[in-house]
């Protein structure tokens, strides 16, 4: 029993010495989770918004329509940042190509990941269809 006692003493302070030393390494684990997951989240959104705005574009709908189309679908991310681009902008005639491509910039909301990822990230998504 007194061999017990002594060892319990003597590892007293062991757990406090191991969350010190890993602790730093679980919050960077679990912040580049998180801003992996905002980044592929906006990432998503951009892609379902140029191909919305791409088939828009592709029935015959003018670029102010397509634009619009394009920051209805993409209303979880901030309009301001949002850049829409058509090409060939108009006079579209049938069997052409038309490209939409949807620029964003997201801010990084963790300090310490600018360290690895540009602040703010770029990111951008573009499809391209033939008008009917």
């Amino acid at each position: 029993m007194g061999v017990a006692l002594r060892l319990w003493r003597e590892q007293k302070g062991q757990a406090l010495v191991e969350l010190a030393l890993l602790l730093p390494v679980l919050l960077l684990l679990l912040g580049g989770i998180m801003e992996f997951g905002r980044l592929l989240h906006a990432q998503l959104v951009l892609t379902a918004a140029s191909r919305e705005g791409a088939r828009a574009a592709a029935v015959g709908l003018p670029p102010e329509e397509v634009c619009g189309r394009v920051r209805e679908v993409a209303a979880a991310l901030d309009e301001d940042r949002l850049e829409v681009v058509q090409e060939p902008a108009g006079g579209l005639a049938r069997g052409q190509l038309v490209t939409v491509t949807v620029r964003y910039t997201l801010d990084l909301v963790f300090p310490f990941m600018e360290a690895l990822l540009p602040d703010p990230f770029p990111l951008r998504a573009s499809t391209t269809m033939r008008v009917e």
